[in-house]
């Protein structure tokens, strides 16, 4: 450490002492059965395994616990699962990693059955109940982690054949828990019935819905900027921040998945969970301790804070081209682009505007915060036609964190510019590999902590603000307006920002700093 270089070890599989004394949370014994439900599907090939990969090999997975178990209706064999993955966790020319392979895939074992059916979860559990006996586990001392990589529509039937085949005993510290993947539901309605169905079987505490975007560095790093640092506290109301922006792009268009996108568009896709889970953070009061349950009640006090969404603060698009896709309708209006203002009814931020904006086949990738603060007032450098302070937290690509200030430019001349303060993660924190949010989120599911997870109340009201608009685009009442491919998105949204207060910097852009 005296060099200046970062020193990366392998982290211990539990949180150390002191954080057991006050929150809780006790290390199990017993062996853990890792089951894949939707194995041999995309989600499961691209995210499940490649996390689960990476968490055994950095000694988050002890093989003399662990065992993973996949099960889809495919009929295939172990070996044909294993090759199936092998390809989306490690490049085989890396021979270390080639190691740790072989010896990842040798813990899967693959069991074939319908989703609705006791029979193929009978001989799931068969395989599972194996596993425990073969690792001496005591009765009661095992534990269960379900994840369904599957579609919302099989999930009360699987849950159903879990809770009939599959449960273990937990009077020794073992358990069973869920994740469950979004979408959850359509609509307010139809996330209720989910949950009712769901919520009948498992009690809240097993149940995990995963939205990977709490998984994130930098969404994860929210708490820890707002109330680790002083200068931060006065700073973040309504007296100092003109307005605050949540962004989503990407520069390509739905890419094979146009018929899935459009049944549910891009406020169910990534507005109504994503940004919103990033608000609360953004948001919410200061929790009294680092508890679940204290972080996630103040995240449903926030929501609940939310006024309805007016029409006129509202902005669709669909990109030029969206319904060639032979799988979209030639009359949609599912909207690919979307600019939303919530405000929040509260002490803090009366007045504020929140702007989440998302959109596809646009001109970058990115996704960011951008806090954007009021003009000094007293102007007596004639300088705020360069732009207000701005801090901005770049949640990918490049993790950085950075705020935009003015300063003098260098010179005999007092002339002022705009320039930064800059914290670039590949910069500063050289060495150290970012963690994949879903590998975090996993990891928080097998120690049972549900913090960056969504608890039921905290979904029904976001479904409970994004709802009645929703309703309105399906019925076509609200129209997406057409926006070509590769462009900002439609010109109403940024008229809409600047009718928000958004002061949009000219002749400024961040250039992430080079190694």
């Amino acid at each position: 450490m005296g060099s200046g270089q970062w020193h990366v070890e392998k982290r211990s599989t539990f949180r150390n002492d002191s954080f057991v004394r006050e929150y809780g949370t006790v290390p199990e014994t017993g062996c853990l059965s890792i089951i894949v439900l939707g194995a041999s599907g995309d989600l499961a090939k691209k995210k499940t395994f490649p996390a689960l990969f990476n968490l055994y090999r950095q000694g988050f997975l002890n093989p003399d616990e662990v065992h993973i178990f996949g099960y889809a209706r495919t009929k295939i064999s172990d070996e044909e699962l294993r090759d199936r993955i092998r390809g989306y966790l490690v490049d085989e020319k890396n021979a270390e990693q080639a190691e740790a392979l072989s010896k990842f895939l040798q813990l899967i074992k693959y069991v074939s059955g319908p989703y609705d059916s006791e029979e193929g979860f009978q001989r799931l559990d068969n395989a599972i109940s194996e596993h425990e006996i073969a690792k001496n586990s005591t009765e009661g001392s095992s534990r269960r982690l379900f994840y369904l990589a599957l579609p919302p529509s099989v999930y009360p039937s699987v849950c159903k054949m879990i809770k009939t085949c599959c449960m273990n005993k937990s009077d020794l510290g073992g358990w069973t828990r869920i994740v469950v993947e979004k979408p959850f539901g359509k609509d307010l309605e139809s996330a209720e019935q989910l949950s009712s169905q769901i919520g009948e079987l498992f009690d809240e505490s097993q149940i995990y819905r995963i939205d990977h975007y709490l998984g994130k560095e930098l969404v994860q790093n929210m708490l820890v900027l707002r109330f680790a640092n002083r200068f931060f506290l006065p700073l973040w109301n309504r007296d100092n921040i003109e307005n605050v922006q949540i962004v989503f792009r990407e520069d390509f268009g739905t890419e094979g998945r146009g018929g899935y996108f459009d049944e549910y568009g891009i406020i169910r896709d990534i507005i109504q969970n994503h940004l919103l889970q990033v608000l609360c953070l953004v948001a919410m009061e200061k929790p009294i301790s680092l508890k679940p349950e204290h972080i996630r009640d103040e995240k449903v006090k926030v929501l609940q804070s939310v006024v309805p969404i007016s029409d006129d603060e509202v902005v669709l698009g669909q990109y030029e081209g969206y319904r060639d896709d032979s799988t979209v309708p030639n009359d949609s209006n599912t909207p690919t682009f979307a600019t939303t203002i919530l405000r929040i009814h509260n002490e803090r931020w009366e007045g504020v505007p929140f702007i989440l904006k998302a959109g596809k086949a646009l001109n970058s990738r990115k996704a960011e915060i951008r806090i954007q603060f009021k003009d000094v007032p007293g102007d007596i450098f004639k300088c705020q036609k360069q732009g207000r302070n701005e801090f901005v937290i770049r949640l990918q690509p490049s993790e950085a964190m950075y705020m935009k200030l003015t300063v003098k430019q260098p010179g005999l001349e007092m002339n002022t510019v705009q320039s930064e303060l800059d914290l670039s993660y590949g910069q500063r924190y050289q060495g150290v590999a970012i963690p994949e949010a879903y590998e975090r989120l996993i990891l928080d599911t097998i120690k049972g902590d549900q913090q960056h997870f969504v608890r039921r109340d905290e979904l029904k009201v976001a479904w409970e603000i994004f709802t009645p608009l929703l309703h309105r685009i399906d019925k076509g009442e609200v129209k997406s307006i057409p926006y070509k491919p590769g462009s900002r998105g439609p010109k109403e949204a940024d008229q809409l920002l600047e009718k928000a207060g958004y002061l949009q910097t000219h002749g400024y852009i961040w250039i992430p700093p080079t190694l």
